[in-house]
């Protein structure tokens, strides 16, 4: 597993879902099974913070996990609900093994 961090800002988008704007020194990885990895920890830390998914079909040609970690791609994930703060942050962390991810309120 590629070591370093992805950051990025969670960006909704009305009526489609969320975008990532990741952070210019985020580390995305790039092999294909780190990225998998990558993306089902995402998923999780989603979900851990109320995120859901929605029932939009999504595009499998141009909603691939390599487009949504570069910030190209909306996914069909909604907050559960509005809180009206600023945009969180999706914050992981790259080490050997599996990466671990949580939302916070800033990239910190």
């Amino acid at each position: 597993m590629t070591a370093g961090r992805y950051v990025a800002r969670i960006v909704e988008v009305p009526d489609h879902g969320i975008r990532f704007e990741p952070a210019a020194d985020s580390v995305a990885p790039e092999q294909p099974t780190e990225v998998n990895l990558l993306g089902m920890a995402i998923a999780l830390a989603l979900g851990a913070a109320g995120y859901r998914h929605h029932a939009e079909q999504r595009d499998p040609e141009l909603q691939t996990l390599d487009a949504l970690l570069s910030g190209d791609a909306v996914m069909p994930w909604r907050a559960a609900a509005e809180s009206g703060e600023d945009a969180p942050y999706i914050v992981c962390e790259l080490n050997d093994g599996r990466p671990t991810c949580e939302v916070r309120p800033s990239a910190d």
